[in-house]
């Protein structure tokens, strides 16, 4: 097998990849499935994981006002979970912003249409025993 050399720069040598290793077999290890995880497959997907946000960002900054405001935001990143088919299993990670008051509007207007719902069941319910 090949070896993978991993490790800090010394004397001008890069790593292979810049993700704590340490850090991606804790959260692989964390699967009830996986009971042993390869050096290989670990730097492999720390690989994976750089690439993918790489990918992310540079397709967010494209398509968002990042490249007027010259930088990448959240707002970016949330509206290509959103907006992007490719990325739209982050949408629950990346939620749109919004203001608590803007929040607390929401769940009343939620509640008030939940109760109108449960006014207008039992108002059918009733009238449908009744013709019975």
């Amino acid at each position: 097998m090949a070896e993978v050399v991993v490790g800090k720069e010394k004397g001008g040598e890069q790593r292979l990849v810049s993700l704590p290793l340490s850090r991606i077999r804790v959260i692989m290890k964390s699967s009830p499935e996986v009971s042993s995880i390869n050096q290989e497959a670990l730097v492999l997907t720390a690989k994976a994981t750089e690439f993918f946000v790489q990918y992310l960002a540079t397709y967010s900054y494209k398509h968002g006002s990042g490249k007027e405001k010259r930088a990448l935001t959240y707002s970016d990143l949330s509206d290509t979970a959103e907006e992007s088919e490719t990325f739209h299993f982050l949408a629950d990670i990346l939620p749109k912003k919004i203001l608590a008051s803007k929040y607390l509007k929401m769940l009343k207007e939620e509640r008030r249409e939940d109760e109108e719902e449960e006014e207008n069941g039992r108002d059918g319910g009733d009238s449908d025993e009744a013709e019975s």
